[in-house]
């Protein structure tokens, strides 16, 4: 399953036969900022970086049919894909394991259970390690940088919550484009979990009254039956700029 592109963290391609952590995994990863495709099998791996080429692929060791480190050896042997980023996240503990799957090409290894917070740490360096640093962008009077999460509006810092950063992620990198309340959902929750709709509103209101100061020009615009969108209320043909 493969959602929509939006300017996140990373992709991340998970592979794990286990339906409830999996859709877990999922859902968690979202929540940190990551663009999250997910497969149950090595074959389906196979299949899915035949056309797609994510950041980092997270794997499972046990499954059925090819094993997880069956699956990192052939990535290994792939032109296109020696260098993808690949980390185990396994019941395996025992050291020779760890071993094993470091000897056979992957790049970390984690062992379950295991936190969020730990496995969104781990993901970071692999991808600081293998992707260029992120421009600053810039909208209006606003600077998004997107290596520290740090945003300001003419030099203030504005503290966000994790949702509220992501939405204002997505309108910098589309301003002025209205999004529904529905394509909102999709992207930042995903297509497999159920949130009110009236959710995204909640956080509306929490983004504008962070970004928006008494006095200042409301930079988030309400298109009734519409959607929102980041709007400065300048007319212009040029999209973000990034330094």
């Amino acid at each position: 399953m493969k959602p929509p592109a939006s300017p996140q963290k990373g992709s991340v391609l998970v592979v794990e036969d286990e339906p409830t952590l999996r859709v877990l995994l999922e859902h968690s990863l979202r929540q940190r900022g990551y663009q999250v495709s997910t497969v149950m099998d090595g074959e389906q791996a196979l299949a899915f970086l035949e056309t797609e080429r994510p950041d980092v692929a997270l794997l499972d060791w046990m499954m059925p049919g090819l094993s997880g480190l069956e699956l990192c050896r052939i990535i290994r042997q792939k032109p296109g894909l020696k260098d993808l980023p690949v980390l185990f996240l396994t019941a395996r503990t025992d050291e020779q394991d760890v071993i094993a799957g470091l000897d056979n090409g992957a790049d970390d290894y984690l062992t379950k259970p295991c936190s969020t917070d730990r496995l969104d740490a781990r993901l970071r360096a692999l991808l600081r390690r293998t992707r260029p640093v992120q421009d600053i962008v810039t909208f209006g009077p606003l600077t998004l940088e997107p290596e520290n999460h740090q945003v300001k509006r003419a030099g203030r810092p504005i503290a966000l919550g994790p949702t509220e950063y992501r939405l204002l992620e997505l309108f910098i990198h589309h301003p002025r484009k209205v999004f529904s309340r529905e394509t909102l959902l999709e992207r930042l929750w995903g297509p497999n979990v159920h949130v009110e709709i009236r959710t995204v509103d909640v956080h509306i209101r929490r983004l504008r009254k962070a970004l928006n100061e008494t006095g200042e020009a409301d930079l988030i615009r309400t298109v009734r039956a519409a959607g929102y969108a980041l709007d400065d209320g300048t007319i212009s043909q040029h999209g973000p700029s990034s330094g």
